[in-house]
Protein backbone atom coordinates (compact mmCIF):
# COMPACT_ATOMS: atom_id res chain seq x y z
CA UNK A 1 0.00 0.00 0.00
CA UNK A 2 1.02 3.73 -1.12
CA UNK A 3 1.40 6.17 1.64
CA UNK A 4 0.30 9.17 -0.20
CA UNK A 5 1.73 12.47 1.53
CA UNK A 6 0.83 16.26 1.16
CA UNK A 7 3.63 18.52 2.02
CA UNK A 8 2.93 21.98 3.03
CA UNK A 9 5.68 24.89 3.46
CA UNK A 10 6.48 28.27 2.25
CA UNK A 11 10.21 27.40 1.60
CA UNK A 12 10.14 25.97 -2.29
CA UNK A 13 13.85 23.83 -1.12
CA UNK A 14 12.27 22.31 1.71
CA UNK A 15 8.94 21.34 -0.36
CA UNK A 16 11.47 19.86 -3.27
CA UNK A 17 13.84 18.23 -0.30
CA UNK A 18 11.02 16.44 1.19
CA UNK A 19 9.28 15.40 -1.78
CA UNK A 20 13.05 13.64 -3.11
CA UNK A 21 13.09 11.97 0.05
CA UNK A 22 9.63 10.67 0.37
CA UNK A 23 8.73 9.78 -3.65
CA UNK A 24 12.42 7.85 -3.04
CA UNK A 25 10.58 5.32 -1.00
CA UNK A 26 8.68 2.55 -2.67
CA UNK A 27 5.76 2.75 -0.50
CA UNK A 28 5.06 6.81 -0.47
CA UNK A 29 3.95 9.14 -2.84
CA UNK A 30 3.67 12.81 -2.61
CA UNK A 31 0.79 14.31 -4.37
CA UNK A 32 1.06 17.53 -3.76
CA UNK A 33 3.68 20.62 -2.28
CA UNK A 34 2.18 23.31 -1.47
CA UNK A 35 3.19 26.56 -0.33
CA UNK A 36 0.93 28.26 2.23
CA UNK A 37 -1.60 27.37 4.48
CA UNK A 38 -5.22 27.91 2.92
CA UNK A 39 -3.71 25.90 0.02
CA UNK A 40 -2.47 23.46 2.40
CA UNK A 41 -6.21 22.58 3.32
CA UNK A 42 -8.07 22.96 0.07
CA UNK A 43 -5.61 20.23 -1.33
CA UNK A 44 -5.96 18.05 1.37
CA UNK A 45 -9.73 17.81 1.51
CA UNK A 46 -9.48 17.78 -1.89
CA UNK A 47 -7.11 14.79 -2.49
CA UNK A 48 -7.96 13.16 1.22
CA UNK A 49 -3.69 11.90 1.51
CA UNK A 50 -2.52 9.44 4.19
CA UNK A 51 -0.49 12.01 5.79
CA UNK A 52 -0.02 16.01 6.01
CA UNK A 53 3.46 17.52 6.54
CA UNK A 54 3.12 21.07 7.69
CA UNK A 55 5.29 23.63 8.50
CA UNK A 56 3.98 25.95 11.38
CA UNK A 57 4.71 29.27 9.92
CA UNK A 58 3.31 29.84 6.17
CA UNK A 59 1.47 32.37 4.59
CA UNK A 60 -2.33 32.91 4.97
CA UNK A 61 -2.83 30.20 7.37
CA UNK A 62 -0.19 29.10 10.07
CA UNK A 63 0.81 24.98 10.50
CA UNK A 64 -1.58 25.12 13.63
CA UNK A 65 -4.37 26.54 11.75
CA UNK A 66 -4.69 24.02 9.49
CA UNK A 67 -3.66 21.14 11.39
CA UNK A 68 -7.11 22.18 13.54
CA UNK A 69 -9.22 22.50 10.22
CA UNK A 70 -8.19 19.14 9.19
CA UNK A 71 -8.01 17.09 12.15
CA UNK A 72 -9.15 19.34 15.05
CA UNK A 73 -11.68 18.56 17.55
CA UNK A 74 -15.46 18.66 15.61
CA UNK A 75 -14.29 17.08 12.06
CA UNK A 76 -15.38 14.74 10.51
CA UNK A 77 -12.61 11.86 9.51
CA UNK A 78 -10.25 13.57 10.84
CA UNK A 79 -6.82 13.77 8.83
CA UNK A 80 -3.11 12.92 10.06
CA UNK A 81 -1.07 15.26 10.61
CA UNK A 82 2.63 15.58 11.11
CA UNK A 83 4.05 19.39 11.80
CA UNK A 84 7.73 19.89 10.74
CA UNK A 85 9.38 23.04 11.62
CA UNK A 86 12.17 24.88 12.39
CA UNK A 87 11.13 26.64 15.07
CA UNK A 88 11.69 24.16 18.67
CA UNK A 89 9.05 26.51 20.36
CA UNK A 90 7.16 24.85 23.41
CA UNK A 91 3.62 27.05 22.17
CA UNK A 92 4.49 25.66 18.84
CA UNK A 93 4.57 21.94 20.12
CA UNK A 94 1.56 22.00 22.37
CA UNK A 95 -0.26 24.04 20.37
CA UNK A 96 0.16 21.54 17.88
CA UNK A 97 -0.26 18.21 19.63
CA UNK A 98 -3.37 19.95 20.99
CA UNK A 99 -4.94 21.07 17.28
CA UNK A 100 -4.75 17.34 16.51
CA UNK A 101 -1.32 16.86 15.07
CA UNK A 102 -0.09 13.16 15.62
CA UNK A 103 3.27 14.32 15.14
CA UNK A 104 6.01 16.87 15.58
CA UNK A 105 9.61 16.91 13.73
CA UNK A 106 12.48 19.47 13.59
CA UNK A 107 13.41 19.73 9.73
CA UNK A 108 17.03 18.76 10.90
CA UNK A 109 16.09 16.06 12.76
CA UNK A 110 17.31 14.14 9.41
CA UNK A 111 15.16 11.77 6.45
CA UNK A 112 15.35 8.64 8.37
CA UNK A 113 13.61 10.08 11.44
CA UNK A 114 11.07 12.14 8.93
CA UNK A 115 10.12 8.79 6.90
CA UNK A 116 9.42 7.15 10.24
CA UNK A 117 7.40 9.82 11.44
CA UNK A 118 5.05 9.34 7.93
CA UNK A 119 4.83 5.70 8.56
CA UNK A 120 3.72 5.77 12.05
CA UNK A 121 1.27 8.71 11.37
CA UNK A 122 -0.16 6.84 8.39
CA UNK A 123 -0.93 3.68 10.90
CA UNK A 124 -2.35 6.36 13.43
CA UNK A 125 1.01 5.86 15.78
CA UNK A 126 2.49 9.16 17.24
CA UNK A 127 6.41 10.52 16.97
CA UNK A 128 7.51 13.24 18.56
CA UNK A 129 11.18 14.23 17.97
CA UNK A 130 13.38 13.01 20.50
CA UNK A 131 15.03 16.91 21.76
CA UNK A 132 11.22 17.84 22.59
CA UNK A 133 9.73 14.61 23.65
CA UNK A 134 11.28 15.05 27.40
CA UNK A 135 10.44 18.56 28.00
CA UNK A 136 7.30 18.21 26.63
CA UNK A 137 6.50 14.99 29.07
CA UNK A 138 8.20 17.16 31.65
CA UNK A 139 5.68 20.17 30.92
CA UNK A 140 2.54 17.56 31.47
CA UNK A 141 3.51 16.12 34.50
CA UNK A 142 3.94 19.68 36.32
CA UNK A 143 1.42 19.46 39.34
CA UNK A 144 -0.18 22.70 38.06
CA UNK A 145 -1.59 20.38 35.39
CA UNK A 146 -2.38 17.56 37.64
CA UNK A 147 -6.18 17.45 36.83
CA UNK A 148 -8.13 14.22 37.49
CA UNK A 149 -10.48 13.54 34.24
CA UNK A 150 -13.75 12.26 35.75
CA UNK A 151 -14.54 9.26 33.06
CA UNK A 152 -18.58 7.75 32.55
CA UNK A 153 -16.64 5.11 31.59
CA UNK A 154 -13.30 3.85 33.80
CA UNK A 155 -10.59 2.67 32.38
CA UNK A 156 -9.90 -1.28 33.52
CA UNK A 157 -6.72 -2.57 35.11
CA UNK A 158 -5.67 -3.70 32.07
CA UNK A 159 -6.21 -0.47 30.03
CA UNK A 160 -4.26 1.36 32.63
CA UNK A 161 -1.52 -0.61 31.76
CA UNK A 162 -1.62 0.22 28.39
CA UNK A 163 -1.76 4.16 28.84
CA UNK A 164 1.08 3.92 31.10
CA UNK A 165 3.22 2.07 28.66
CA UNK A 166 1.45 4.43 25.58
CA UNK A 167 2.94 7.27 27.93
CA UNK A 168 6.24 5.98 28.11
CA UNK A 169 6.63 6.00 24.26
CA UNK A 170 6.41 2.35 23.75
CA UNK A 171 5.01 1.27 20.28
CA UNK A 172 2.30 -1.23 19.88
CA UNK A 173 4.75 -3.94 19.30
CA UNK A 174 6.70 -3.16 22.55
CA UNK A 175 3.46 -3.00 24.34
CA UNK A 176 2.57 -6.44 23.45
CA UNK A 177 5.77 -7.78 24.36
CA UNK A 178 5.75 -6.39 28.01
CA UNK A 179 2.37 -7.26 28.25
CA UNK A 180 2.77 -10.95 26.59
CA UNK A 181 -0.97 -10.52 24.57
CA UNK A 182 -1.23 -10.24 20.81
CA UNK A 183 -0.71 -6.89 18.87
CA UNK A 184 -4.73 -7.23 18.00
CA UNK A 185 -5.38 -7.25 21.63
CA UNK A 186 -3.10 -3.98 21.90
CA UNK A 187 -5.22 -2.42 19.22
CA UNK A 188 -8.59 -3.61 20.72
CA UNK A 189 -7.09 -1.69 23.67
CA UNK A 190 -6.12 1.55 22.03
CA UNK A 191 -9.46 1.45 20.32
CA UNK A 192 -11.12 1.45 24.09
CA UNK A 193 -9.16 3.58 26.03
CA UNK A 194 -9.53 6.45 22.81
CA UNK A 195 -13.57 5.94 23.38
CA UNK A 196 -13.35 6.21 27.16
CA UNK A 197 -10.88 9.22 27.20
CA UNK A 198 -12.89 10.72 24.05
CA UNK A 199 -9.32 11.36 22.32
CA UNK A 200 -8.16 10.34 19.05
CA UNK A 201 -4.91 9.06 19.49
CA UNK A 202 -1.96 7.91 21.32
CA UNK A 203 -0.49 11.64 22.17
CA UNK A 204 -4.39 12.52 23.84
CA UNK A 205 -3.82 9.28 25.59
CA UNK A 206 -0.23 10.20 26.87
CA UNK A 207 -1.37 13.78 27.53
CA UNK A 208 -4.65 12.61 29.98
CA UNK A 209 -2.32 9.77 31.16
CA UNK A 210 0.67 12.89 32.92
CA UNK A 211 -2.25 15.29 33.42
CA UNK A 212 -4.09 13.00 35.62
CA UNK A 213 -0.99 11.45 37.14
CA UNK A 214 -1.57 7.90 35.93
CA UNK A 215 2.14 8.00 34.93
CA UNK A 216 4.88 10.51 36.75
Amino acid sequence: MTIRVLIADDQQLVRAGFQMILDAQPDMEVVAAVADGAEAVSEARRLRPDVCLLDIRMPKLDGIEVTRALAGPGVENPMRVVIVTTFDLDEYVYGALRAGALGFLLKDSGPTLLIEAVKAAASGDSLVSPSVTVRLLQHLAQPKVRVPVPLTDPLTDRELDVVRLVARGRTNQEVAGELFVSLSTVKTHLGSIQRKLRVRNRVGIAAWAWESGVVG
